[in-house]
């Protein structure tokens, strides 16, 4: 047998990238999800996300990123989200070197690696790599600030009545167990500006108000609010203003400049399509020492970010992944990705508009809204729209029942398929010429 020259080796990998060879590609010459998505835009530079969020070729070779069951359509991808093939085969291969000799990989190997992935998240964020700590989700985030300021009886904690459950459910048990006051504002409709939003929040601070909480994208519709300039209100009155960003990093294009905001708390399993049950807390460094963390830490890392993820054993496989979806979102581009949510959310809502029975929660306008829309369609029931597309269709929405805000949320992603979008529209334009099953 003859020698294999460096040309023939050449040859032998180009072949194995050809499209015919791909599936019989050994794991590791697989390209990586990040590859996969560059090579999607490669000679496309010239255009603008807004020119790119609608081409198809380039949005079909990212959705064959993902591992997902095409015989389901995933519309609630705003609940949690699939992580990249990559990212999955990234986490699963971190969790089997754990278990080789944990006590070892775990605390002497993996641990060390996630700092690769906190300087990741950083730049991501737009801060230093010392203001952020790696979490188990938004909800640990969140809580590590809401339960870590100092409040006494009478102490009033100000929030939109439109948050997230967990988050209230958080305020009212530190009212149960000490005595603070939780109080909340009305949203105003969504096309009042955001003057009318910051006007409302203002308007029921109190001699008594200790801190805030914002939600930067409304988990029940979709909205955007205007979190610099409540951040700015509360750095007038000298309250603390924490920002649950649950929906917004990685879906958004923003950085932490552009809220001025100390304090934010995010799932990284949602928009950046990390492994399940990974989140950030973002902490300005000035602010670390103030903030208790949610598990004891010793005094020794009172200005740490490092006390906050203090929790004894955690699931360092999952945070050093987290590394893989980074490099999947900065290749896809946060102004492509946008761009793209954006279109898909307009391909469904502008078939159906026409109907007239239409009702959308938040507006389309830039800066307004992103990739999530809760709709409320006339004549037909929410939750037995829901259960029937479900049932029938195997399309997977979710439904929202608040006060002011109630319908289907739909949340596609980016490896969502135009013609998936279409056969929702056509189940809904059934139903609305033949009502819903009985």
């Amino acid at each position: 047998m003859r020698p294999v020259s460096a040309l023939d080796r050449r040859g032998f990998l180009g072949a194995l990238a050809a499209p015919a060879a791909a599936a019989l590609a050994p794991a590791w010459l697989a390209p990586s999800a990040a590859a996969r998505a560059r090579a999607a835009f490669a000679g496309l530079e010239d255009h603008s996300a807004g020119e790119l969020a609608g081409l198809a070729a380039p949005w079909m070779e990212v959705s064959q990123a993902f591992s997902v069951d095409r015989s389901a359509i995933n519309l609630n991808n705003g609940g949690v989200s699939p992580s990249p093939r990559l990212v999955q085969e990234a986490h699963k291969r971190h969790l089997d070197f754990s278990n080789q000799l944990p006590s070892q990989n775990l605390w002497q190997v993996l641990d060390r690696q996630v700092e690769g992935v906190r300087q990741g998240l950083a730049e991501t964020f737009g801060c230093d790599a010392e203001e952020v700590a790696v979490t188990r989700n938004a909800s640990e985030s969140l809580q590590t600030c809401l339960f870590g300021f100092d409040l006494e009886a009478g102490d009033e904690v100000l929030t939109s009545d439109q948050d997230y459950p967990r988050m209230l459910t958080t305020l009212r048990q530190r009212e149960r167990r000490e005595g603070i006051v939780l109080r909340t504002v009305s949203l105003p409709p969504p096309e009042a500006d955001d003057a009318e939003v910051v006007a409302r929040f203002a308007e029921a601070v109190t001699p008594r108000t200790r801190l805030m909480l914002v939600s930067h994208v409304v988990f029940l519709s979709g909205r955007v609010l205007p979190v610099r300039e409540l951040v700015r209100l509360g750095r007038e009155r000298g309250i603390p203003v924490v920002v649950d960003g649950a929906h917004a990093f990685a879906h958004l294009v923003f950085r932490r400049d552009d809220l001025d905001c100390d304090y934010y708390g995010t799932s990284l399993h949602k928009w950046l399509f990390a492994p399940h049950g990974t989140g950030m807390l973002y902490v300005r460094r000035e602010r670390i020492a103030g903030l208790w963390p949610l598990m004891a830490a010793p005094d020794t890392l009172d200005d740490d970010v490092r006390k906050f993820e203090e929790i004894g054993t955690h699931p360092a496989a999952g945070y050093v992944a987290v590394a893989e979806a980074l490099a999947f979102h900065r290749a896809l581009g946060a102004e492509r990705k946008a761009a793209r949510l954006n279109w898909l959310r307009d391909q469904w809502v502008e078939r159906l508009s026409p109907s007239g029975r239409v009702h959308l929660a938040t507006l389309r306008e830039p800066g307004r809204s992103g990739g999530i829309a809760t709709v409320r369609f006339d004549g037909l029931e929410t939750r037995a729209l829901r259960e029937h597309l479900w049932r029938d269709h195997r399309i997977l929405t979710t439904t929202i029942d608040h006060a002011d805000v109630k319908g289907l949320r739909v949340s596609p992603s980016v490896y969502t398929l135009p013609e998936e979008l279409d056969r929702f529209c056509t189940a809904i334009e059934r139903a609305f010429e033949r009502g819903l099953p009985g």
